[in-house]
């Protein structure tokens, strides 16, 4: 009998699997989720259900967030201590060919809007112009 005791005291912890899942869930809830829909229609893009399981958007949604903070973090101490710029997020992923040549076509694709803007912008003040001009 007295061999007994201990495996009961051990099997009797403080934390049960289920208060452990409870508190997991709650530190999850808690958590405005930032990119739920975003990250659905991705998983869908590529192939899984048009309503995936929650979970796995939300575990989705975690991975991403890590992977922001950590970047942020990386870029945060090269170049200009304490500031991202854009040339800070280039030199992290200089040697990842995938990364690499997706932040250039973005960063590319960003130029070319701007400029879009810009010469739409300045198309809509010379029609304004000239309205004013009749006048």
């Amino acid at each position: 009998m007295g061999t007994n005791a201990p495996e009961e005291n051990f099997d009797q912890g403080e934390f049960d699997e289920d208060d452990l899942g409870e508190v997991q869930i709650e530190a999850t809830a808690g958590r405005k989720r930032l990119f739920s829909k975003e990250l659905r229609c991705m998983m869908y893009g590529f192939g899984d259900d048009q309503n995936p399981y929650t979970e796995s958007v939300d575990l989705l949604e975690d991975l991403v967030i890590e992977f922001i903070t950590e970047m942020t973090h990386r870029a945060m101490e090269i170049g200009r201590t304490g500031r991202v710029q854009v040339e800070d997020i280039i030199f992290l992923v200089r040697k990842d060919a995938r990364k690499y040549s997706r932040v250039k076509d973005l960063l590319t694709m960003n130029e070319e809007l701007k400029r879009a803007r810009k010469a739409f912008d300045e198309i809509k003040y010379v029609g304004a112009e000239a309205k004013i001009k009749e006048k």
